[in-house]
């Protein structure tokens, strides 16, 4: 797995965990903002970015892996910042590890398993080259709230995401619950979800907070799926906040 690391390396290291169809660029913009007090740790998750020829197997290998990278690059907890598929990396990872994390900000992931997986999936490995067309990847773009700055680097990105690591981390998304170890977190937690996200996003939110009542639960006016992009010298300021408390 591609690791890029900024900052002064005696800083507190901050693990920021891209979504699903982007890579470790979507957090330019928060890691600008960190890079001057923090170790920031920027993964491309197989599948994508500069990892786009190691397939996406298993959430659970990713989890593998991210604690295998913490344990060869740090010597401290860390925070980790997690966004859609990669907050539910970021919570299975908080929950599973808390040796590795002591502090977990999880931003729109879904924690409802959906029904008619196997068909939904069916029909995704179907419209998959879709992903590949420079024209669909521009709209998906705009879903995700996706700078004019970075929408060439979007589409380079989601062009090399390959059949097969489509599958596997939409299929483990679609199947995603909090894990029972979450409720013995004893870090601190944020959750948050857009206001204008899809009900099931926002339930989501409400599951993972209810099952840790310790965390704070946010839930962002005027934001829909994609609160780092959509609304960023917001977020950077929300997530310098909360790296300030500890």
């Amino acid at each position: 797995m591609h690791l890029s690391t900024f900052g002064p390396d005696g800083g507190s290291p901050v693990l920021l965990v891209h979504g699903g169809g982007v890579a470790g660029w979507m957090w330019t913009s928060l890691r600008r903002s960190l890079e001057a007090k923090y170790r920031v740790l920027v993964p491309d998750l197989p599948g994508h970015g500069q990892s786009a020829g190691e397939p996406y197997r298993s959430h659970a290998e990713t989890v593998d892996a991210l604690g295998r990278v913490l344990l060869r690059d740090t010597s401290a907890p860390v925070a980790v910042v997690g966004f859609s598929l990669g907050a539910q990396l970021a919570l299975e990872l908080a929950a599973t590890r808390p040796d590795l994390v002591d502090r977990a900000m999880i931003v729109s992931a879904q924690a409802k398993a959906m029904p008619f997986t196997r068909l939904t999936l069916r029909a995704l490995g179907a419209a998959a080259p879709l992903a590949r067309n420079r024209r669909f990847a521009r709209l998906q773009a705009r879903e995700l709230f996706v700078p004019p700055e970075l929408m060439e680097t979007y589409i380079d990105t989601s062009v090399r995401v390959s059949k097969s690591t489509l599958l596997a981390a939409v299929g483990d998304n679609m199947r995603f619950q909090v894990p029972e170890a979450w409720s013995h977190f004893r870090g601190h937690a944020v959750v948050m979800a857009g206001r204008r996200e899809r009900a099931l996003m926002r339930d989501s939110a409400a599951v993972i907070h209810a099952a840790l009542p310790e965390s704070v639960l946010e839930v962002i006016d005027g934001c829909g799926h994609g609160i780092p992009l959509q609304r960023p010298e917001w977020f950077n300021g929300r997530v310098a906040a909360w790296l300030a408390q500890r």
